[in-house]
């Protein structure tokens, strides 16, 4: 990779593989048909998805802030991977409630019904332990 562009693209690559795994299909798509768009925004994603010493905020925060403004923009899908991935990085079911309570005080209770209820769905079904032996709901651990 020569070009500025194409060097910016593949940080947005490697960013994408470091911090997810994948690089998901929309930017893929977007890669093939707006390659200096991506670029754009591959250098961002790389400079943001930093954790800690190099960053300020560590991952598990970052993501759980995607998800949280995801939800209130009613991005279902990102905000369940990004719900999902602040998991993987430590963060807990009540964690996860009270950030997207914030969310219904600031977008109201259709952000919960819309979006919210299907995050925390989707985070209890990936970090549900089984229910103790009083018979209350487990609160879920990281997954």
């Amino acid at each position: 990779m020569s070009t500025l562009t194409d060097k910016a693209a593949q940080a947005g690559f490697d960013s994408f593989m470091a911090t997810f795994g994948r690089v998901p299909d929309q930017f893929q798509l977007l890669h093939a048909h707006a390659p200096a768009a991506f670029a754009g925004y591959g250098l961002i994603r790389s400079a943001l998805m930093q954790d800690r010493p190099a960053a300020a905020l560590d991952l598990r925060t970052k993501e759980l802030v995607f998800a949280l403004l995801d939800t209130l923009a009613g991005n279902a899908q990102g905000a369940r991977s990004h719900a999902l991935a602040a998991m993987k990085q430590g963060l807990t079911l009540p964690e996860l409630a009270e950030g997207l309570v914030q969310v219904i005080m600031v977008g109201g209770i259709t952000t919960w019904n819309l979006v919210g209820a299907d995050v925390m769905r989707a985070c209890v079904d990936a970090g549900q332990t089984p229910p103790d032996t009083q018979g209350r709901g487990a609160e879920g651990s990281p997954g």
